[in-house]
């Protein structure tokens, strides 16, 4: 493909300083760089879910699936093994995929679907004006706890790692490089792969000026050394003021659920005629 154009006519509705923008450019970046591997842009799907982070699948040109609320991840997960050469990505919300979707997301995790997820974590429900979502911090104030949220926030990264995930990674919105990097690796990686990107919400929860002042890149972190990673992971709670790691945290190889759901349980002529003897007693014990 001598010119690749990602570009739609769609118009852009997303807020000026909108994190989302960030991870609209990384991901043409990443998906024209595949396409120059030799990637066919024909075997690539985008997924979304319902909120603001969903149009991001109206302004790439690719084939794409618009799901509900929560469903972003069973329906990564149903194309992904009707066609395994496709890759599969799927973008939804802290509310979309920590909230509704929650269960979605472990077992695709446990299973180690072969299927990226690209987390729009801004903390907030933005396209409804400002609810507090799993990971918004204790005593966040928004319409629908203007006294302050008396809950702790979930952290998801160390959820996923304790479901079985094999890839896992932070991204910032104002780190375009790294954000780039994170989602060719994670792309790139054979089983489930989850990017947290704090995608920061310029209206309902600006946190430019907090992120700045913490998120740090990972410099000599072994993503395969189990207890580093647990306690990297741990070293923010979506909830302290602590520093906040970005870039691969962890990395494991394992069979994925379309390796092994594609193999014969035995052998078709085995199987037929155990399905004869159940179906048709009569004719085996004749």
């Amino acid at each position: 493909m001598a010119q690749l154009e990602l570009a739609t006519k769609a118009k852009n509705t997303w807020c000026p300083g909108c994190g989302n923008f960030a991870i609209l450019t990384s991901i043409k970046a990443v998906l024209k760089a595949l396409v120059d591997e030799g990637t066919p842009l024909e075997k690539v799907v985008l997924v979304s879910g319902i909120g603001c982070h969903a149009k991001i699948v109206d302004y790439v040109n690719v084939n794409s699936f618009y799901s509900i609320h929560g469903r972003v991840v069973p329906v990564a997960e149903a194309i992904k093994i009707a066609n395994p050469d496709l890759t599969v990505i799927g973008f939804a919300g802290d509310g979309d995929a920590y909230g509704e979707g929650l269960e979605h997301l472990v077992f695709a995790a446990k299973r180690n679907v072969d299927i990226t997820m690209v987390i729009h974590n801004n903390r907030v429900y933005g396209l409804t004006t400002g609810q507090y979502t799993p990971t918004s911090p204790q005593g966040f104030k928004g319409r629908s706890t203007p006294r302050g949220a008396l809950e702790v926030p979930l952290n998801p990264l160390e959820l996923m790692l304790a479901s079985g995930a094999t890839f896992l990674a932070r991204g910032y919105s104002h780190g375009l490089d790294l954000l780039k990097r994170v989602f060719r690796e994670a792309i790139s990686h054979k089983g489930f792969a989850l990017v947290d990107v704090l995608q920061v919400c310029v209206t309902f929860f600006n946190m430019y000026e907090n992120y700045n002042q913490r998120v740090y890149e990972l410099k000599e972190h072994d993503p395969t050394d189990y207890g580093q990673v647990s306690a990297k992971i741990r070293e923010w709670d979506y909830n302290s003021d602590a520093p906040i790691a970005a870039g691969v945290l962890y990395r494991k190889l394992a069979p994925t659920f379309e390796e092994k759901f594609r193999k014969p349980a035995m052998d078709p002529a085995d199987r037929n005629k155990k399905l004869d003897e159940l179906l048709r007693p009569e004719r085996t014990t004749a």
